[in-house]
């Protein structure tokens, strides 16, 4: 029974993310999984079995996941297969995307260039998309450290483990 409600969580994660972000279900419940599972860190063929999905479906979640910078791989002396788990700094990661938000800024403004002096509505969607991507530049540093502040004050306060694993930068 703990096991299916285990899954039901993945599985639950899977159609967050799907709705929410457009990802592929099996990148969310990899995510999932990987937030719930003993041990925290899983081969390719524990995820394939622990989520009924085939090794490829897995496989191609985990390189997705690995990209983003949501997962790491470790291996011990010895073993031949990696272990994938939640990369330390996960929930960081999701608001520390300066690059993201001035990549963003900057191709607003050379839209802005393209369209030269067309008329403001024109422009106007752009304006906002440099704002927009300007503002969030500006402030997700500042998110950034009071998320750091605040999971320190969790841990003091024993609300959260010490190095719990996940958000450690």
């Amino acid at each position: 029974m703990a096991y299916e409600v285990e899954l039901s969580f993945a599985d639950e994660v899977g159609r967050h993310f799907a709705r929410q972000n457009a990802l592929p279900p099996m990148t969310g419940r990899v995510t999932g999984w990987l937030l719930i599972c003993d041990p925290p860190q899983q081969t390719i063929a524990e995820l394939s079995e622990a989520l009924r999905a085939s090794r490829s479906a897995i496989s191609g979640a985990v390189t997705m996941l690995e990209e983003w910078s949501w997962i790491q791989r470790s291996r011990a002396a010895g073993e031949r297969v990696d272990r994938i788990g939640l990369h330390p700094a996960i929930w960081l990661r999701m608001v520390d995307k300066q690059a993201e938000y001035a990549s963003l800024g900057a191709l607003a403004q050379h839209g802005l260039e393209v369209l030269g002096e067309a008329p403001s509505t024109r422009r106007a969607r752009l304006l906002e998309a440099a704002a927009f991507a300007d503002f969030l530049t500006e402030r997700m540093p500042a998110l950034a450290a009071e998320w750091r502040a605040r999971r320190d004050t969790l841990r003091a306060s024993g609300a959260l483990p010490d190095g719990s694993g996940t958000g450690s930068s």
